[in-house]
């Protein structure tokens, strides 16, 4: 019996990829750290809340409004805005940070979609507005520990998966100098905005993990990749000769400077 549950995604390109789970230990310690986190950046609001409120009843008015009344807005104001936060923290962090938040991070887990893209907006959102409802009376951690693919109500809404932190996938990508400057020759001949933003986390799936495949899976998913991205952005030529995956490496650069 595996110590690890694992599940195999079959990628556009029809080559498998196999994750490991993330489990309900690694994921108790990331909520964990996040809810440290989030818990200082409430204790924060708190006391600014409390800042006020003291003021507050020691006026009679404010801009002849009276102080009953602003202080009922100043706490419907604080409700939101602690909601906000803490939706808004796992929705935001998630999002920019490839499906890691700080607790994620350090526990070397992430989010990703079902078909093994990384986690967007609409899933990250999905996910925190479950959250809560995944947090009463553990109901998120009998999901996971009893489900085959270890998931809480929010990952079965938003179609996301937990896994583990590949190593290979966990560094940053090395771009050659060639690469960079053809990505800026990209640039000026084409409309990258032809590419959508899951375009090029594709892109950076495959860079990030073309180190791990075998040769043929390598070469068969660099020329599928390049060909589709060649026919979306309309190139008959490209300004020079170069690989498949040099051409890969140049989209990603262009990508990263037009930041």
């Amino acid at each position: 019996m595996p110590l690890f549950n694992t599940v195999t995604i079959r990628t556009p390109e029809s080559v498998e990829l196999e994750f490991v789970l993330a489990g309900v230990g690694s994921r108790a310690v990331a909520l964990t750290l996040d809810y440290l986190c989030l818990g200082a950046g409430l204790t924060v609001l708190t006391l600014v809340y409390s800042f006020l409120l003291v003021r507050l009843l020691a006026m009679d008015t404010v801009f002849t409004v009276p102080s009953e009344t602003v202080q009922l807005w100043v706490t419907a104001i604080a409700a939101l805005l602690a909601f906000f936060f803490y939706i808004g923290y796992f929705v935001l962090l998630e999002t920019w940070w490839y499906g890691q938040t700080p607790g994620k991070r350090y526990a070397k887990i992430r989010v990703i979609r079902d078909d093994g893209q990384p986690e967007r907006l609409p899933q990250a959102t999905l996910r925190s507005l479950l959250r809560p409802i995944d947090d009463i009376l553990f109901i998120g951690f009998f999901c996971i520990l009893l489900s085959k693919s270890e998931k809480r109500l929010g990952d079965w809404l938003a179609g996301t998966l937990v896994v583990q932190t590949d190593p290979v996938t966990s560094s940053e990508i090395q771009v050659p100098e060639r690469s960079q400057a053809i990505g800026q020759d990209l640039m000026a001949l084409v409309d990258m905005s032809r590419l959508s933003p899951d375009d090029f986390a594709t892109v950076r799936e495959f860079l990030q993990r073309r180190r791990a495949m075998s040769p043929k899976a390598k070469t068969l998913v660099s020329d599928q990749l390049a060909r589709r991205f060649k026919a979306q952005l309309a190139l008959e030529t490209l300004p020079t000769e170069m690989t498949t995956d040099t051409f890969l490496e140049a989209i990603y650069s262009a990508y990263q400077q037009g930041k």
